[in-house]
């Protein structure tokens, strides 16, 4: 859940702050809940049938829609390394590291992580990584936000308002990510969970719901505290940006040290969950062997696909450094993309679980109702900003 607070999803949240201060604070908030409530389906999918989302879908609904999704994957997947190492190498570039020492240190980091590695090491490296993004906790509270101004605009949403619509998909598509879904069901599946951890499993993800959720409004808090009052309706597009425009205000060395340390803890564990997504879900549908407790050698395409991955990402970002400036469009197209992936994930949830954990009911209503309301404000939104609707 750690990797749900990746780069893009930072840039936008501080893009939200200085352009709208805290009035997509409540939207942080309202998307808890619904993450779980995604988040959870996946859990409950990997521990009860045992198979990953791409292999659950060839299973239960054939070959031709598995491949559908897993080419939303592979697009999704792209978008987020191209995010994630363009964080990296931007946060290089704040301490005079060229882009490509950056990348070829960062690259070489993500591969020895997988490759030399079980299931359980590479979770660990992952965590350990990914908790730096506390530090923007640090920043959140340095800004010394004004709480009653924060309650006050926290309620006052413009709705009509195309340019906020955009950054509500924007923040909606930075939370519910394809490679998510598809990464839990695997890493559950792969981790051999039991139905005895299913509850274990579920607090899980509960506590990463609101950890990642917190993360994300530490920053939009931050941006809205600062940026916000002196320059409104300013763009952040890049990590640079972003700090360059921060620590006059926090101070250059506290500034730069926070946002390096929690950026690189967000781009590296988003860059293994992003990758080891794509490749999991390439080896549900075509049938290599794609599991973290292979050998290299026995599982050579899934490494591939991970290897390709992200050292295709270290390439592409070294030879067009501005492709971080789609950050937020990439946050929309996930959001666009919803109505397939969470049409996949409740209809597997309601169909392919045993009995007694099956969707059913009035709880199989309220998440289509909750999941169908958050696709159509996902996909209006995005509509909406890009002038189609």
């Amino acid at each position: 859940m750690l990797a749900d607070t990746d780069v893009g999803s930072i840039i936008t949240a501080g893009q939200s702050g200085v352009q709208w201060g805290y009035r997509l604070l409540l939207v942080q908030v309202v998307l808890m809940p619904i993450l779980y409530m995604v988040q959870e389906l996946t859990v409950r999918l990997g521990i009860f049938t045992g198979r990953g989302h791409g292999e659950l879908i060839k299973e239960t609904f054939g070959r031709v829609w598995a491949w559908i999704s897993v080419a939303g994957l592979a697009v999704a997947t792209g978008g987020a390394l191209l995010t994630e190492l363009s964080g990296v190498a931007g946060v290089g570039e704040l301490y005079g590291v060229p882009r490509y020492i950056s990348l070829a240190v960062a690259g070489v980091a993500l591969l020895l992580t997988v490759f030399t590695g079980s299931y359980r090491r590479v979770e660990r490296v992952a965590i350990a990584v990914g908790l730096f993004e506390l530090a923007f906790f640090g920043v959140a509270w340095a800004a010394h936000p004004h709480l009653p101004e924060m309650a006050s605009q926290s309620v006052r949403i413009p709705f009509a308002d195309k340019s906020y619509m955009y950054l509500v998909a924007a923040n909606i598509g930075a939370v519910i990510m394809p490679w998510m879904v598809f990464y839990q069901q695997s890493a559950v599946a792969d981790k051999k969970l039991r139905p005895e951890h299913f509850t274990a499993a579920r607090w899980d993800t509960a506590i990463g719901a609101v950890v990642t959720q917190l993360v994300m409004a530490a920053v939009l808090v931050a941006a809205a505290a600062t940026l916000a009052v002196h320059h409104a309706h300013r763009d952040l597009n890049t990590v640079g940006d972003l700090s360059a425009a921060l620590t006059p205000y926090l101070g250059i060395g506290f500034g730069r040290l926070v946002f390096g340390l929690g950026i690189i803890g967000a781009g590296m564990v988003a860059a293994i969950v992003a990758s080891l997504a794509l490749a999991w879900g390439l080896g549900e549908v075509t049938g290599y062997k794609h599991s973290l407790e292979h050998h290299p050698l026995e599982a050579r395409w899934f490494y591939a696909i991970y290897s390709l991955s992200v050292v295709g990402g270290c390439v592409l970002v070294d030879l067009a450094p501005n492709l971080v400036t789609l950050n937020v469009g990439v946050q929309v197209m996930n959001a666009l993309m919803l109505p397939v992936v969470l049409g996949f994930l409740i209809a597997l949830a309601a169909k392919a679980l045993p009995e007694k954990v099956r969707l059913k009911g009035w709880y199989l209503w309220t998440v289509v109702a909750v999941a169908g309301a958050t696709c159509a404000l996902g996909v209006f939104g995005g509509l909406s900003g890009l002038g189609l609707v």
